[in-house]
């Protein structure tokens, strides 16, 4: 039997440019980008052409990349670093990234204050509620709010949001990893002042991704070390994977438009097949939501042993993020939108993806069905 992956939320497989583009910096070409001989100048020069490369896509100068070991880190070195450089509130939603809510949590406990935006009934968060936030929270240092969200895939209007954080004099922080290849990130295009990214999103290696910051911003780094990106990113350079994550995001911003009008179309037919079956609705139906993410409640099933039985069946998806992964405790962002923790446990995000057919989400949709009826049957 064929396995349908349908968890690119959580990672995609590689590119088939990328591991040939990363081979000769895990081989032969080891020398460390910080040192001055040839070796040495080789693996420099790899780096800052893969720089250029992330540069190019997100509008900006290179130097504004700064290269990190993947999201997390990315998106604890805005928050932290970025507030910790500027007097005021911390403005958040409690639907983001676990790195950004730990990270803010963190920031509250040693006396920064700490304000959540509120959220429509599907989780949609637009300039409306972000006023009134800021307007609770007084000065504010940052506000720090996900493009396209991991779990649910409602998409921010970030454009929007980031002005009037910019009115407010407050800079703006995005976590755009779910939506890289996918929408527009660029700075301009979000309004923000810092992005992070992350490259096994788009078919690049785990272990690496970006903070790309508005030129002039003062970030105090989280590490301390040597002078390696600009001192904001201490640490011998993982030459290989930046490598990788440059090929991977370049080739995924040439192939956006293509690939979003036919994830669109996929995403419609797996939403319809799913939610025609009785006891299976929508979570976050109510906002408007980017092309990857279908996520749905299946009453009558306990969700650990409907994932089960959907791995056996070749369906291999997940109950929301892979970094809340062997938690027991449900899903933040579905309790965060309503839902019991009954109903975020019986909960199942499908993610599609550039080798996602349409023969697949057929299969998937039809095996979920029986799957989902024999649970239900095991349950009675």
């Amino acid at each position: 039997m064929h396995s349908i992956y349908l968890d690119h939320a959580a990672t995609t497989p590689r590119r088939e440019d990328v591991l040939p583009a990363m081979l000769p910096y895990l081989t032969a070409a080891h020398g460390n980008p910080s040192s001055l001989h040839a070796p040495g100048r080789r693996a420099r020069k790899a780096v800052e052409e893969a720089r250029e490369r992330v540069a190019r896509v997100m509008g900006v100068r290179p130097k504004q990349v700064v290269f990190t070991s993947g999201a997390t880190e990315a998106d604890n070195l805005a928050v932290l670093g970025l507030t910790a450089k500027r007097e005021g509130s911390l403005v958040t939603s409690r639907l983001e990234h676990a790195a950004v809510l730990r990270a803010a949590e963190r920031l509250s406990a040693g006396g920064r204050h700490l304000e959540y935006v509120e959220h429509g009934p599907g989780g949609e968060i637009g300039p409306a509620h972000l006023s009134a936030a800021l307007e609770r929270a007084g000065t504010t240092a940052l506000v720090a709010l996900m493009l396209v969200n991991n779990e649910t895939g409602v998409l921010l209007d970030a454009k929007a949001v980031g002005e009037v954080a910019r009115e407010a004099g407050a800079l703006f922080f995005c976590d755009a990893v779910q939506g890289l290849g996918l929408e527009d990130v660029s700075l301009r295009a979000l309004a923000a002042d810092a992005v992070a990214l992350s490259a096994h999103k788009v078919g690049g290696p785990k272990g690496v991704g970006a903070l790309v910051m508005a030129p002039g911003l003062e970030v105090a780094p989280l590490l301390a070390g040597g002078a390696q990106e600009r001192g904001f990113r201490p640490g011998t350079h993982a030459v290989a994977a930046i490598v990788g994550m440059g090929v991977a995001v370049e080739l995924a911003a040439a192939e956006r438009e293509d690939l979003r009008a036919r994830l669109a179309g996929l995403r419609a037919l797996l939403e319809d097949r799913l939610t025609a079956l009785p006891g299976v609705s929508l979570n976050g139906a109510e906002a408007l939501r980017g092309v990857k993410h279908v996520n749905v409640n299946v009453a009558g099933v306990d969700g650990e042993s409907l994932l089960m039985a959907l791995d056996d069946a070749g369906v291999e998806v997940s109950a929301g993020s892979a970094c809340a992964a062997g938690s027991l405790e449900p899903s933040h962002v579905l309790i965060a939108l309503g839902l019991s923790p009954q109903q975020a446990k019986g909960s199942v995000r499908f993610s599609l993806g550039r080798e996602t057919t349409e023969a697949e989400v057929l299969a998937a949709a039809e095996r979920f069905a029986v799957v989902v009826e024999r649970c239900r049957a095991v349950a009675a």
